[in-house]
């Protein structure tokens, strides 16, 4: 069988094994939904873009289209909150979907390091909540 060059990635096949998974997801959720149609785009939007990405000469371009493919999985992530939310999926299929996503996340972010090594990334930041920086409930006020 012949292979392009992106069908040898990785993420390009973990990202299909996500497109297949989201199909699944689907059948939850009323076609007339926003969610139905955003979350149909944005996943189908993870496959091609590594696919478009992969196939540019330059670093610069492979990085804006692995960048793309990045915050499509952001968006499909936040598609599975809302679903989640109005009751379509469980917590073990948002669970499942997360999963997914983070591994892809991760490994476009290698890829968009790998192709530009130009670029400036800020130092890993661990970000906390309101309340776990005591800030919930008023108490801004206090902190002034």
């Amino acid at each position: 069988m012949i292979m392009l060059d992106h069908e040898k990635l990785l993420v390009y096949k973990k990202t299909l094994n996500f497109y297949a998974w989201s199909e699944s997801v689907l059948k939850n959720i009323p076609k007339s939904s926003v969610l139905y149609s955003q979350f149909e785009k944005a996943s189908l939007s993870i496959l091609l873009n590594i696919a478009e990405g992969n196939g540019k000469y330059y670093g610069k371009d492979k990085s804006k289209y692995f960048d793309i493919a990045k915050s499509s999985c952001l968006e499909c992530s936040a598609c599975l909150d809302a679903m989640f939310v109005k009751n379509y999926i469980d917590e073990n299929t948002l669970t499942d979907g997360k999963y997914y996503l983070e591994e892809i996340v991760k490994m476009l972010i290698g890829l968009i390091k790998n192709v530009n090594v130009n670029r400036v990334y800020e130092d890993k930041i661990n970000y906390t909540s309101i309340e776990e920086e005591g800030l919930g409930k008023g108490k801004e006020q206090e902190q002034d």
